[in-house]
Order: structure tokens, then sequence, then C-alpha cells
């Protein structure tokens, strides 16, 4: 596996804290208020939520104008997901698997980027380290594997993390600090 070192991992996981991590003030997270230029975005699954049902602010949709916008196979992952649980049945789930499609279908392929091995196992490993410190129930640990994955595949592309996800990534970048994420919140 030419892009993974089990020892490299294991050396990279020593930055990890000992203690339960506490959540930071609002005024003390990088919080989206006015739409400017800067670094590409990879946008988490939640963008993509928080749009189909209209819950984004307009500073979003500006940020998105301004900045190239890059997309994970983890978002697409999480979409495809959500479209296997919906009950096919139910009158709704048709518009549903429509409305997701088109966006999925509207990613351009040159800007939807795969996480490697590497960024799989540091994802998994910080993932785990984040479960054992907070003690994440059973049902929060694969949404905080997919968290993992996304931030540290944002990290080594160089990317920051367009999120609504206040209370996973404050404390992601308590523990990588290197790492970037832009906050909004949802209407």
């Amino acid at each position: 596996m030419p892009d993974f070192d089990f020892d490299a991992t294991l050396r990279w996981a020593r930055f990890a804290p000992r203690k339960t991590l506490s959540r930071q003030s609002g005024d003390e997270l990088p919080f989206l208020d006015n739409a400017s230029a800067g670094q590409a975005l990879l946008l988490d699954t939640c963008v993509y939520i928080d749009g189909l049902q209209g819950r984004t602010p307009d500073a979003v949709a500006d940020l998105l104008d301004l900045r190239i916008v890059n997309h994970s196979a983890v978002a697409v992952q999480e979409l495809m997901h959500s479209i296997g649980a919906l009950d096919p049945r139910h009158p709704g789930s048709k518009v549903a698997i429509d409305r997701i499609g088109g966006l999925i279908r509207a990613m351009p392929p040159h800007r939807v980027f795969a996480p490697d091995t590497d960024m799989l196992a540091k994802g998994a490993m910080l993932s785990g380290i984040l479960c054992r410190l907070q003690g994440y129930a059973a049902d929060d640990r694969y949404r905080a594997l997919h968290d993992c994955v996304l931030f540290v595949q944002a990290q080594k592309l160089g990317l920051t993390v367009l999120t609504a996800n206040v209370g996973d990534f404050d404390l992601l970048l308590q523990m990588l600090p290197a790492g970037r994420a832009i906050f909004y919140r949802p209407l």
C-alpha cells in the first residue's frame, strides 16, 4: 500500500489529548458572517442537506460563489446512504431521490475527491480517539468516523471544510489546529 504507513500513522496520532475536550464558545470559532475570497472548500454533507431544505443562509451561497468548491466521496457516500434508507413506498421518497441525485450529478468530476488509504486510516484513528475521549454512543461513532475522514481529507488537500456541525468540528479543530473549518448557522 504505497499511500499508507502504519507506523507513521501511530506517530501522527501522538497529538491525541488525554482527557475529555470541552466545547468552545461561539466567539472562539470561525463562523461565517460575510463571504470572502480565500481557500478552496470541501463541503460537509450537512451543506447539501441544508441546501435542499432551504436552511442555508445567504452568506453560504455567497461563499460558494466566491471560492472553489470541492466535494468528497465521503459526502456522496452519506447522501447515497440517505437514499438507501428512504422507504420506496413513501410518496416523498421519489422527490428526495431526484433532488439528491441532482446534487450528485451536478458535482464536476474533477472536483470530487476520494480519500486515500492514508486519509482513511488517519480519519479512523482520529475518530477512535474522539469517540473514546468524548464517550460517544454507538449511534454517533459512524457519524464521527465520516466527519474525521472528511476533516483529515481536507487537511491533506489544503482545503477548508464548510459545515454547520459545530459540535464535532470544534473538537476536531482543537485536536488538529492545523486543520481548517468555517461554520455557519442553519436557518
